[in-house]
This record gives structure tokens, sequence and C-alpha cells, in this order.
């Protein structure tokens, strides 16, 4: 098997797993700080000894100076946590997922005034794709429990993908630092700058069932760790338009559990909402990816 053909499934691999993490929030009695802060603790920690065991050596030496600003990315990545997972609480997971989907639109968006970007023709129809494609979900968002409309669920979902866009576009800023030590340095910025404010709302729960923080464990080990290993592992060896189609299969794994395991209504205009979103993120992934590969 060459090397092309591993990173792709690699990839494939940490896509489907990320396509699960709703499902497994779903099943956690945790808050959804308390589930980010181990998230951030049990993934680092576990990079820690994969570098150790590998024997990579951390190095930060040479990038001092970006430390803050890397500390800083996971502190919105911990926020950005909170409000995805609950989105999940308040919605299907395939309507969290879609919602946190406009990632890429938040980014066209603010690239435009940040980084002075130009906005292309593909761009703006991008753009008014995926807001047709929001006010078509919106009219599905159902809470999982109560088969009601509950708008906090695409509120949350939004928040979160606005702070990933953020995200995104401040790690472009990081250009010394390796990505398993900003990655490390991020999930526990993440994980620490959240102990606060789990302590003033909920306090730090340590009960709970064997299966429960069984749980709680697969989704930082697997979810985070594991799933950073294969992801950040595939990206050197394939180029920017396969990461960027492959990525897709996050979304349509997060949908098609929603519908098909746990049950929950997407209904017509949801489909629609759906295709549109995606397909308004995959023009906007294909016109990058004309301009990096």
């Amino acid at each position: 098997m060459n090397d092309n053909r591993k990173a792709q499934i690699k990839l494939i691999c940490s896509m489907l797993i990320y396509g699960t993490i709703g499902l497994f929030r779903r099943m956690l009695p945790f808050s959804s700080a308390m589930i980010a802060i181990m998230r951030g603790i049990i993934g680092s920690c576990f990079l820690i000894v994969y570098m150790k065991i590998r024997k990579k050596p951390i190095r930060l030496k040479n990038a001092a100076n970006e430390v803050p600003l890397v500390l800083f990315i996971g502190a919105l990545i911990g926020v950005n946590w909170i409000f995805l997972f609950e989105a999940y609480n308040y919605t299907t997971v395939a309507i969290a997922t879609l919602c946190y989907y406009m990632a890429p639109v938040f980014v066209i968006i603010a690239a435009v005034f940040v980084l002075g970007e130009r906005m292309t023709v593909k761009k703006i129809i991008s753009i008014l794709l995926s807001v047709i494609g929001m006010i078509l979900i919106s009219k599905t968002g159902m809470h999982p429990e109560s088969d009601t409309l509950d708008i906090r669920g695409i509120l949350f979902g939004l928040l979160a993908a606005a702070l990933y866009a953020a995200v995104i576009l401040l790690n472009k800023k990081i250009k010394k630092m390796g990505v398993y030590e900003r990655t490390i340095l991020q999930l526990l910025s993440a994980a620490f700058v959240l102990i606060p404010y789990q302590l003033v709302t909920d306090g730090i729960v340590i009960q709970g069932t064997p299966i429960s923080w069984g749980l709680m464990i697969f989704i930082g080990i697997v979810h985070t760790g594991i799933a950073y290993l294969l992801y950040f592992g595939s990206l050197t060896a394939l180029p920017t338009q396969t990461v960027a189609l492959f990525s897709y299969i996050d979304p349509v794994t997060a949908v098609l559990l929603s519908a098909f395991l746990l049950r929950e209504p997407l209904g017509l205009s949801g489909v629609l909402g759906t295709i549109l979103i995606l397909g308004a993120a995959l023009i906007n992934e294909l016109a990058v990816g004309e301009h990096t590969d």
C-alpha cells in the first residue's frame, strides 16, 4: 500500500470518528463544559504519550513568541466545544452538525476584512446557498426529546461555527510552532480555561457510572487524540482538494446517524438545506483548492 492510499485511509477514519461525536455526546450525562475539559486533558495527555513513545521531542524554543496566541486559540476552542455540545442538547445531531458546517462561510466573510482576500463569484454563490440552506434547516430545528422547535440548538451551532472560523483564521498566523506542539498546547488551554467556568456553574462533577466515564475517556482518546493523529498524519501526503472532499464524510456521517440510528427527524426542508449547505461548503473548498494545490 503506497503512502497516498495510507493517508487517504487515515483521513477517512478521522472524518468517520468526528462524525460520531454527536452520538457519543448524547449518551453522556455530564455538562458540556465538563466534557470539553476532560476532552482537552485526555486528548493532550494522549498526544504527549504518543510523542514520547515515538521519541518525538516537543520543541517550543524557536516558537516561544507564538505561545500566547496558541493558548488564546486553545481558549476559543474550549468555548467552541461548549457551544457545539450544547447544540447537540437542543436540536438534532444532524442540524447541530450542519449549523457547525457554516464555519467555511464565516471564514470567507471574515477573510475579506481580516486577511484582505478578494470576494469571488464562487464565494458569493457559496454564501447565498449557505444562507438559503440555513433558513431551510431552521424550519426543522426540533428538540431531540420534545419534537418542538427550539432555536437555541441552531444558535449554539452557529456560535460554535463562528468560533471555529476564528480558530481557522488565527491558526494561519502560527508559522513556527509544529502541528503536534500546537495541538497539545491548544487542547490544554481549552481544558484549563473552562475549569473556572465549570467550578462556578456546576462544580467539578466526579460522580457518574463506570459506563459514562468510560465513554468520556473514549471521547478524549479516540475523538480527540487518535482522530487528531490520523487527521494531521494525512495532511502532508494529500493535496488540498482531496482533504476538502474527504472532509464531507464528517457531516454526512452525522446526518446518517441522526436519521437512521437516533431516528431524529430532518424533513424535506432539512434535506434541501443539507444539500445546499454541504454544496456551498464544497464550492468554497474547491475554489480554495484551485489556488493552493
